[in-house]
């Protein structure tokens, strides 16, 4: 909602609003880009979650819709927004390392998407120059599977002493599940969420998290929209900076002769 919210504050001065519809899969969402093209329902898409070799913008492109990417894209004629996905990588990574965390765990969203390999590169190339150990489980960024990959990785034979999620909602679900187990947050395990929201800041006890501005985010999405339509302007341009939220949820590691739960 902040996002849609950033871009019908940079779209309504010139009268136009967002509209957006909910859709099953790929392939529906296709479908749907067809009738709107057909129909002269809108007069741009922007088009989120970019996977690796995304049908999407191509089918765009042959529907005559122009196209904003909410993300990193090979071909650079495109107008993007870019994340800076490696940044937030590099933070979160920097701020283990220096709390003392030396083995760290990272539930990844899917593979497939373009972030997520984005993400996943960046960690094993800062791992091995700030010494980490780092272990990688993918998830579908449900607070169910984020909670079963958390448990997942603290039964390994040298348990992370830092877990890191790639959305709130996980980091949330196994927040949760380690409470309700009666695991020391961040006494046992540091957690820490790649994007903070509301439920970061509501959870007991409240998550670490790597923030970006999310209005500003649509604001650069919808001026990126204008820009394409009013002036034909288009390529990459930068999004908001990450920075990092600091809550109760993140600690130095706990000494090895020292009681845990």
């Amino acid at each position: 909602m902040e996002l849609i919210a950033g871009m019908e504050e940079a779209l309504r001065p010139t009268g136009r609003s967002v509209l957006l519809l909910a859709v099953a899969d790929v392939a529906a969402e296709v479908a749907t880009y067809r009738r709107w093209a057909q129909q002269g329902t809108v007069e741009a898409v922007v088009v989120v979650n970019l996977a690796v070799g995304d049908v999407r913008p191509a089918a765009l492109t042959a529907l005559g819709l122009p196209t904003v990417l909410a993300g990193h894209h090979p071909d650079p004629s495109y107008s993007s927004v870019l994340t800076d996905d490696v940044g937030a990588m590099r933070t979160a990574l920097a701020l283990l390392a220096a709390q003392g965390h030396r083995v760290v765990g990272r539930i990844a969203g899917p593979g497939e998407l373009v972030h997520t390999r984005e993400r996943t590169a960046c960690m094993r190339e800062e791992a091995e120059r700030l010494a980490l150990d780092v272990r990688l489980v993918e998830a579908d960024y449900s607070a169910a599977q984020g909670a079963a990959a958390a448990l997942r990785l603290l039964a390994a034979d040298r348990p992370p002493t830092a877990l890191l999620f790639d959305n709130d909602v996980m980091a949330v679900g196994a927040l949760e599940e380690l409470v309700r187990r009666r695991v020391d947050v961040p006494g046992r395990v540091s957690l820490l969420a790649c994007n903070d929201s509301a439920l970061c800041e509501m959870a007991v006890p409240a998550l670490s998290a790597l923030s970006i501005d999310v209005h500003e985010h649509g604001l650069c999405l919808g001026r990126a929209v204008l820009d394409l339509l009013l002036d034909g302007t288009h390529g990459p341009r930068p999004g908001p900076g990450v920075q990092v939220r600091e809550r109760a949820s993140t600690a130095a590691p706990r000494s090895p002769g020292r009681r845990s739960r």
